[in-house]
């Protein structure tokens, strides 16, 4: 009987243990579920590819490892591209009209934003940034990024264009830093006479959007426009336009610049100030850095480009931006991208690394940032005359109608009177359609 109870007893006990274990693969089993399982399915790493220039991909190497070792659900891809825009922007282009385009986030040139827009190739921004954030950058770089009053572009980075001058050779002559047309054309022949410098000014009048860039700011100075983008109304055939056109065109005839001007792109006009063959030189502030590194570091300044009196200097916007594809499965982690980039450390630290202009006003005068980069306060008043190229759906078409005129005036081909009426004709009947 003893044994009989023992046995019944020991049999009770192992089915116990048995249960208990049961119980505690059930629970171990639940929990991993809950909190390893479904994580890793829910919580499942989300790549963000954007297309970007070769170059600058290199330079923001460091920052996407930082961007990815912060954000364990999100691998942010850049996709190497040439260094040639118009070819990224053909790709991205190409990539929407396909229907399923690869790329989350649209890194754009100024002057891409509306005709994306237009497409329905972007999403709008609206519901993402604060007013108090967009103020903390220049408003042109803010509405450069909008179309029919919607935001479609972040900021990122900059460009204005601007008059480089030899200020030895100013200083050697007495003179002041031009501030008129008038000023420029005198100082100019002046100098050229005093020195062994050839020639006074150059400028980029190669046929291609550079063209159009460099034009907008002499436009501006002589107090006309291009295309009203509220009305879409055309101005290049008004007095102030030909009387623009007319500027340049004395230029080249009165050897203030090179005939070979009207084949020149900006590393073309730079090698030539840089160099020390021109006195004068309209081009982005790129140039700084390698100026300073040339025969004339430390003899040369910057500044706004002349105008006539009484009206105002122009300083052609350029830059860069980062936007979410419509098609994009997922706008929330490429939010967080530009959220990143939208930061003031990381847009120092990619200052640092490449040299830009920046978009954000406060960063003109970092202490960090002045200290590398002297000219930046300098910078800050130019960049805060900055003008638009036309931000309409239909700018690229607008901007080779222009482009195709201006040099057929340039090179004595068309008289400037007939050029302009002849674009301005053109760009009216395109905007008609």
């Amino acid at each position: 009987m003893f044994i009989a109870w023992q046995l019944e007893k020991l049999k009770r006990k192992l089915q116990k243990i048995k249960l208990t274990r049961f119980l505690l693969l059930v629970v171990t089993s639940f929990l991993a579920v809950q909190f390893l399982i479904l994580p890793g399915l829910t919580q499942q790493v989300v790549t963000v590819k954007i297309l970007i220039q070769a170059l600058e991909a290199t330079q923001w190497e460091p920052l996407v490892e930082e961007f990815n070792s912060q954000h364990e659900n999100i691998n942010l891809e850049l996709v190497k591209a040439p260094n040639d825009s118009n070819i990224i922007e053909d790709l991205y282009s190409s990539a929407f009209l396909l229907g399923d385009s690869p790329y989350d986030l649209v890194y754009m040139d100024i002057v891409w934003v509306q005709k994306f827009a237009a497409a329905g190739w972007l999403e709008s921004l609206d519901d993402r940034v604060s007013q108090a954030t967009l103020a903390e950058y220049f408003p042109g770089d803010v509405n450069g990024g909008r179309y029919q009053g919607k935001l479609y572009r972040m900021p990122l980075r900059s460009d204005v264009g601007m008059l480089y001058y030899r200020q030895d050779l100013l200083n050697q002559g007495g003179y002041q830093p031009p501030e008129t047309f008038t000023d420029l054309v005198e100082i100019s022949q002046a100098l050229q006479q005093e020195t062994n410098v050839d020639w006074g000014y150059v400028w980029q009048g190669k046929q291609y959007e550079g063209l159009s860039a460099m034009f907008v700011e002499i436009l501006e100075g002589f107090g006309g426009y291009w295309v009203n983008p509220e009305t879409l109304e055309v101005g290049l055939d008004r007095p102030e336009a030909i009387e623009a056109v007319e500027f340049l065109r004395s230029a080249i005839a009165s050897g203030i610049s090179p005939p070979g001007v009207t084949t020149y792109a900006e590393e073309e006009t730079r090698r030539f100030f840089q160099n020390g063959n021109a006195i004068f030189l309209r081009n982005w502030p790129y140039v700084v850095p390698l100026a300073e590194d040339s025969e004339i570091g430390g003899k040369f300044a910057i500044k706004a480009m002349p105008h006539l009196p009484g009206e105002n200097s122009g300083a052609c916007l350029g830059g860069w931006g980062l936007g979410i594809a419509k098609t994009s499965p997922h706008p929330d982690a490429a939010w967080s991208v530009i959220e990143y980039f939208n930061q003031v450390d990381t847009q120092r630290k990619l200052l640092l690394i490449t040299g830009f202009v920046p978009s954000r006003k406060s960063l003109f005068t970092d202490p960090v940032l002045v200290a590398k980069y002297e000219y930046y306060p300098e910078l800050l008043e130019i960049a805060q005359k900055s003008i638009l190229r036309p931000p309409i759906a239909q700018y690229a078409q607008v901007s080779d109608i222009l482009q195709r005129y201006l040099s057929g005036a340039l090179t004595d081909r068309m008289d400037a009177s007939s050029a302009m009426e002849a674009a301005a004709s053109e760009t009216r009947r395109l905007l008609a359609r």
